[in-house]
């Protein structure tokens, strides 16, 4: 078999493992956080899936499903389709880690929460497990990464809004800044409002249309970080997230889907 019919049966195999085993798939991007400009956005959606056993068990692995309306290298559109699909482990895995974008799914309700099922709610129920000091380092991790390419020379090349006023990549600079108040939300509430709850969206808003100039914006930026940095420090969090109540959670799930066939045959 060719290398190209070898990659065809893959991927097909993996569409089948993310379909068949789904158990949450909801919108991530703009559209559920309320930042969208309508006409513009691609379509960024994030799914979790029961793999088979074998797939866990033996030497086969999925770790994701990765699906794009455009092809690999080609920037999205308005309208275009990227869909990433985790088999539990990995996702589970990633946001014990902090990730801030794999743990969006675990509070997207109504018209964006575009898949579920029993054991998708148990995991969203399962949210206040990840809040943790680490959790909210993580989220600085990744805001002092988004200030540092929006205060350097280059701009970032994945994103395409650009200030004529000021000069600066304004979905990329409203998107750091969400991160910052997304994660101080979490840490102090154990939750995350979608969407961003008012006067915050206005705000952000504001800075995706170009008319807050970059200074400003970066100012915005470190006072985000420093409060999520005092955050973090809080004695009344645990220093890292319940990885106990998720490993029972993990084990749960998959044994219960694997007697119940979900994958048979």
């Amino acid at each position: 078999m060719t290398t190209r019919h070898s990659e065809e049966r893959d991927l097909e195999r993996a569409r089948e493992i993310a379909e068949r085993g789904l158990i949450l798939r909801t919108t991530v991007g703009s559209v559920v956080h309320g930042l969208s400009n309508p006409g513009t956005d691609d379509r960024d959606e994030l799914g979790v899936c029961i793999e088979p056993p074998e797939y866990l068990l033996g030497f086969r692995r999925f770790e994701h499903f990765v699906y794009r309306t455009q092809p690999e290298g080609a920037q999205s559109g308005p309208g275009d389709l990227d869909l990433t699909v985790y088999g539990l482990h990995k996702y589970c895995r990633l946001a014990l880690k902090g990730s801030p974008t794999t743990l969006l799914p675990l509070f997207v309700a109504g018209e964006h929460l575009l898949a579920t099922s029993e054991l998708g709610r148990e995991l969203q129920a399962l949210a206040p497990a990840f809040r943790a000091r680490s959790t909210g380092r993580a989220f600085l991790g990744y805001l002092d990464a988004q200030r540092q390419g929006l205060a350097g020379a280059k701009q970032p090349s994945r994103t395409r809004e650009l200030s004529a006023q000021h000069g600066y990549d304004t979905k990329y600079a409203m998107h750091a800044l969400r991160i910052g108040h997304q994660g101080i939300e979490f840490l102090t509430t154990g939750r995350i409002a979608l969407p961003v709850a008012e006067p915050e969206r206005s705000a952000l808003r504001e800075v995706r249309a170009g008319v807050v100039p970059r200074d400003e914006v970066l100012a915005r930026i470190d006072a985000a970080a420093a409060r999520l940095a005092e955050v973090s420090e809080d004695p009344g969090l645990p220093a890292q997230p319940d990885a106990g109540a998720v490993d029972r959670f993990v084990v749960h799930a998959y044994r219960g889907a694997w007697d119940a066939g979900a994958h048979a045959g």
